[in-house]
């Protein structure tokens, strides 16, 4: 890989990285690395919605850049977006998806430095349409993106979220403890994700609801995103022996603001979980078709026992092989390893406030 020219003290950065809420979040500290590398750059975040409003309130990046879904496939989007992107005049893009829709993102922007992945992780036509070809070798996505920076110079870079919580919410979130009276304390439960084959039974997590509260005074709330989620919080909850309440409708910012106030987390690999860790709750997260290791909650600075895995086997295969499949590894892991775990979560919670939580 040829050395990039000097950028000089005030490059005009744009990072493209479309989709989903998750990875947005796992992206996050890379804004921040631009940021404390070049302090007078101008970042810009082209993003799809809805994580367009999680990553406004991102505090390195200037401006964020809605990106309509679909654009590669309507040519009239396509124009606009381009015509949008190049009044920033970017100097360079940067493309921690590696694939072709934010790479093409990043080819319509007019930057003549586009750094992107290297193959395997590098897919589709992005290979084609950036200019720099990063090898990594970490294997959290986290790590793999800071990585990614080394071509402008930026290493030993700390990751960190900094993710800041409007009022609106916090008060959300009070108003929700106050309603349900949950003074106690709670634990955060969201059974949703992106892939059926990552979701576990909505009956087997009302079990472990009921387990909470019955074993450890807690009440657990269900958040959901959606009609289908919320048929899924309905089914915990009837399941749950009463132990278990349904949140009401929520922004992102509002479930960020319920998780800070919970206890700890309990999930699957989910955006919503990425969201739990980036806030530095501990978190229970349930693994199927994804590998803890590459896209778990990052605990490299946490404390151990922060968050707890759960994976029986590993059920592997391409992307779209693992994104249509059968959730089977998820169903591999019983409600008595999901119970066992919030036993160890409750002990280390409270040998790390020398108290009881609850």
């Amino acid at each position: 890989m040829h050395a990039i020219p000097s950028l000089g003290d005030q490059p005009r950065i744009l990072i493209s990285r479309l989709s989903h809420i998750g990875d947005c979040v796992l992206t996050i500290p890379v804004a921040n690395a631009l940021r404390d590398r070049f302090p007078k750059a101008f970042i810009a975040w082209a993003i799809e919605p809805p994580g367009d409003r999680l990553i406004k309130r991102c505090e390195s990046v200037d401006e964020v850049l809605t990106v309509p879904k679909g654009w590669l496939k309507k040519p009239r989007q396509a124009w606009n977006l381009r015509r949008q992107l190049r009044t920033y005049a970017f100097d360079i893009a940067i493309d921690p998806q590696s694939l072709t829709k934010s790479s093409g993102v990043s080819y319509i922007s007019g930057a003549k430095i586009r750094i992107g992945l290297e193959p395997p992780l590098g897919r589709e036509l992005s290979g084609w349409l950036n200019t720099r070809l990063v090898g990594v070798s970490s294997d959290h996505v986290v790590d793999r993106s800071i990585e990614m920076l080394k071509a402008l110079g930026v290493s030993n870079s700390e990751p960190r979220f900094d993710l800041d919580i409007p009022e609106t919410a916090i008060a959300f979130a009070n108003k929700t403890a106050d309603e349900f009276h949950l003074q106690s304390g709670f634990v955060v439960l969201n059974p949703g994700a992106g892939w059926v084959s990552r979701q576990w039974e909505n009956r087997r997590f009302g079990e472990v609801a009921a387990h909470i509260g019955k074993k450890h005074g807690l009440t657990v709330v269900v958040t959901w995103f959606g009609d289908n989620e919320r048929l899924m919080a309905r089914e915990i909850i009837q399941t749950s022996s009463g132990h278990a309440v349904m949140a009401p409708p929520s922004s992102i910012w509002d479930l960020a603001a319920l998780i800070e106030k919970s206890h700890f987390y309990v999930g699957c690999d989910t955006g919503p979980t990425h969201l739990a860790a980036a806030l530095g709750a501990s978190c229970i997260t349930l693994f199927g078709t994804t590998q803890p290791e590459v896209s778990g909650p990052y605990q490299k600075h946490f404390q151990s026992g922060s968050h707890i895995h759960l994976q029986k086997f590993y059920q592997s295969g391409s992307s779209r092989e693992r994104r249509k499949a059968e959730n089977v590894a998820m169903l591999a892991i019983d409600v008595d390893d999901v119970k066992m775990a919030v036993d160890r979560m409750v002990t280390n919670l409270g040998n790390r406030c020398g108290k009881k939580i609850a």
